[in-house]
């Protein structure tokens, strides 16, 4: 997945605009009709499929802090300012930057996806080698395709449903489609990639979408829709042959420079060091630069490393109600208890279970965290994606860390979910749930109680063991509580009082970008926001 994404700058040229068919063409250009007749050419637009990833909105930058804030996982120190600032206070609209970002680079993904598609579809290749990479580029276009489209549905309900190339240049004009409508293209997209893709690659294709992937999130988007039968079903092939999954030994293993061969995990955004690929290509996420010469092509870093590390930029605060989440009646007797989690998530004071010493892997040893008990807003910073094992200071925005977007511990929990959902409460949801805190030494469940009882022990399981992955918010707003939780938990926070989110909130307003240029989605937008 770490290659020159020849094929990004190649769909940005070929549509950036539409040009007089009387204009001279330069015969040394690439052309769309004939570029694409080759495996290693369907390759490369696929590979500018997963690239987009990397764009603005998306697993460089915006989507950590979009999510972190909006799940209250995180919250901003007084570093953070203008727009990003406004996601923390709920204090957004239409015209907001990071939300219009993250709209744009999800229909980007769809964009080039259906041109994996078309073109496959165009070539129709007969050598019988051809067939089979090109059958699984179309495949992984259309994981990536559903990944986007379960994002646009997730977050802002109906949208408007690109389903071929084709219908895109023809009418770019869509009407938003039924929520109903775009889940089921999802899941079509899923059961077709997992048909054809693979179990494993090897090395040299890390990143790339695996039949586990397709059926995880296959599993994911059934239970956003409770669905809990097929979302059961669906999740449980992956306890089993032929796939191997399973829970690292080690918690933090899933959040360093190597996490991408761990057994844990089953899709993420990938990411590489940056290292001097060409003049100022280490900012690029902050300019929408994904695309520029200067960026040599190969834009794969992240800047969460450096933009939430208390030793570097200091965005972010681990919020206290996070952190007070991770201390609750002990399984065992109920006695007051903190669970071994919060040492791998965040750095803080002894008593709030949080680490409490950084570097130490570097030259001078071990250095205590200077944790400030009079800081008003709470003290509290994030280990989870950092490296301040190994260096006191990061200093710059080029984390190697790939991004979680499906582990297997989020699919133990879904699965224990999936039974209590249905009236389960005994041993098979119990045990997905202990055999995630076992890996961390935290006491293990007896009984889950009655139905109520297991669903609140699975809610915050999910909150401990995912806390700072984005999935915090998508999880309040699918279950329904995102209002009165949100609400309860700022009110009662250091420095906050408020109870900002409000009913709107659930979904996300239209963009003004999207509503200015298309004017059927305009004219079914209620009260300017969705």
């Amino acid at each position: 997945m770490k290659k020159i994404f020849i094929a990004a700058a190649l769909l940005a040229s070929l549509f950036s605009c539409r040009k007089s068919e009387l204009e001279l063409q330069n015969p040394s250009t690439y052309d769309f009709e004939t570029y694409f007749r080759s495996s290693e050419a369907i390759n490369q637009a696929t590979v500018a499929t997963y690239a987009t990833l990397m764009h603005q909105g998306l697993w460089a930058r915006e989507y950590y802090f979009i999510f972190d804030l909006l799940g209250y996982d995180a919250k901003k120190t007084s570093n953070m300012q203008g727009d990003m600032a406004q996601l923390a206070e709920y204090n957004f609209g239409p015209e907001q930057v990071q939300l219009t970002q993250l709209w744009q680079s999800l229909y980007r993904i769809i964009f080039r996806a259906n041109v994996v598609e078309d073109r496959a579809i165009a070539w129709n290749p007969t050598l019988d080698a051809d067939k089979l990479k090109v059958a699984q580029y179309v495949a992984e276009a259309k994981f990536l395709r559903a990944y986007a489209y379960f994002n646009l549905v997730s977050l802002w309900g109906g949208v408007p449903l690109h389903k071929t190339y084709n219908e895109t240049i023809n009418n770019n004009y869509l009407p938003r489609a039924t929520a109903a409508d775009v889940w089921a293209f999802v899941e079509k997209d899923l059961k077709d990639a997992q048909a054809v893709l693979p179990v494993v690659y090897g090395n040299a294709d890390l990143g790339r979408a695996t039949k586990g992937a397709a059926t995880a999130l296959l599993g994911r988007v059934y239970l956003f829709q409770q669905k809990w039968g097929p979302a059961q079903a669906e999740l449980v092939k992956l306890t089993q042959a032929p796939y191997t999954y399973a829970l690292e030994k080690d918690y933090n293993a899933n959040f360093t420079p190597t996490n991408q061969n761990t057994k844990e995990n089953i899709f993420q955004a990938m990411n590489a060091a940056w290292t001097d690929w060409g003049l100022g290509s280490q900012y690029y996420m902050f300019g929408g630069a994904e695309s520029q010469p200067s960026a040599g092509g190969k834009v794969t870093h992240s800047g969460r490393a450096q933009e939430y590390g208390f030793n570097d930029w200091d965005n972010m605060y681990v919020s206290t109600a996070a952190v007070n989440a991770f201390t609750y009646p002990n399984p065992v007797g109920g006695a007051p208890y903190t669970d071994p989690r919060a040492k791998f998530t965040f750095y803080g004071s002894a008593a709030s279970g949080g680490a409490t010493v950084y570097c130490e892997q570097c030259t001078g040893g071990a250095i205590n965290f200077p944790f400030n008990a009079a800081d008003q807003q709470g003290y509290y910073k994030w280990k989870k994606y950092e490296y301040y094992d190994r260096v006191k200071s990061y200093g710059a925005p080029i984390s190697s860390i790939n991004g979680q977007i499906i582990r297997f511990a989020d699919v133990l929990l879904m699965l224990a979910e999936t039974h209590i959902q249905q009236g389960d409460v005994g041993d098979a949801p119990r045990q997905y749930i202990d055999s995630v805190r076992s890996r961390s030494g935290a006491e293990l469940y007896t009984t889950l109680g009655d139905k109520t009882n297991a669903m609140n022990l699975l809610m915050r399981e999910r909150q401990l063991e995912l806390c700072g992955e984005q999935q915090r918010y998508f999880d309040l707003i699918r279950w329904g509580i995102a209002k009165q939780t949100l609400n309860a938990i700022r009110k009662a926070e250091p420095g906050d009082g408020k109870e900002p989110f409000l009913d709107k909130h659930v979904l996300f307003p239209i963009p003004n970008a999207e509503k200015n240029y298309n004017p059927n989605v305009l004219a079914g937008v209620q009260g300017e926001w969705n």
